[in-house]
């Protein structure tokens, strides 16, 4: 029996519960292969635009597991969650915030660790297009959509190969000049935010984007997704901060195309 990998945070972003491109298995198998004190689910982790276009429909029993195993999670682990909202989870302001048992639900989160400060924020909030301007975000999301299932059947292919999950869509935005100039000034934003709240970092999510960096002074950390990059970040007993790939993982990654709508 392998021995689950202890960390003490562990933060997931951008999970989108309720899409057909959310990689719901792996994500669980990931949890289930590790244990950890304090788990940040930080935003869109179920996606309320999703579910409000297709209803009831686009939700699956994978999806009620994910939440299966986060409660395992609590009730074995004693796992304190922390459950920031996000813009594709939006329907959650009127509840926020609210804390029951061992689950805080917030819009943003102090996490203090061997001493140092991080503003945890899923990063909407400082995306003009999504809190501005959020019909041009959704009508964003249907060319992004489509981008998700060319990657799908992209690696489709490269399962049947017998090759490890590559993210297509995440080389075609890095290659595109204006998404390299959104994602410099979005993590910028975030820097200098966290500095005038004399915080020493800052963790989002929000653009799919994995990043673990300094800015002088700053460290930006970004969990990316599971959806294109499938990744994590995780905190170790010293403090030190690593971004996990699902393909460098020790989880069972036979099925990892398996979570398809």
């Amino acid at each position: 029996m392998r021995l689950r990998t202890f960390y003490p945070t562990i933060v997931l972003s951008d999970i989108h519960l309720g899409t057909s491109h959310s990689k719901t298995v792996e994500v669980s198998n990931f949890l289930k292969s590790v244990n950890c004190s304090r788990l940040i689910l930080n935003g869109d982790i179920i996606d309320g635009w999703a579910l409000h276009k297709g209803g009831t429909r686009k939700w699956q029993v994978k999806h009620t597991g994910f939440f299966k195993v986060i409660m395992k999670m609590m009730e074995k682990q004693g796992t304190e969650v922390i459950y920031v909202r996000g813009n594709h989870d939006d329907f959650l302001d009127g509840l926020v915030p609210i804390e029951f048992y061992n689950i805080k639900i917030v819009r943003d989160f102090i996490h203090e660790s061997h001493g140092r400060r991080y503003y945890v924020t899923h990063g909407d909030i400082f995306d003009t297009v999504t809190t501005k301007m959020k019909w041009l975000a959704q009508l964003g999301d249907i060319g992004y959509t489509f981008l998700l299932w060319l990657n799908r059947v992209y690696n489709t292919y490269r399962a049947r190969r017998g090759q490890p999950y590559y993210s297509l869509s995440q080389v075609i935005k890095q290659k595109v000049k204006s998404a390299v100039s959104y994602i410099s000034d979005f993590e910028k934003e975030l820097v200098g935010f966290a500095r005038l709240r004399k915080c020493d970092g800052i963790i989002c999510g929000h653009i799919h984007h994995p990043a673990n960096v300094y800015y002088n002074d700053i460290h930006y950390l970004n969990s990316g997704d599971w959806v294109e990059t499938l990744s994590a970040l995780v905190e170790d007993e010293e403090g030190k901060w690593e971004i996990l790939r699902y393909e460098d993982m020790a989880v069972n990654e036979k099925d990892y195309l398996s979570c398809g709508a």
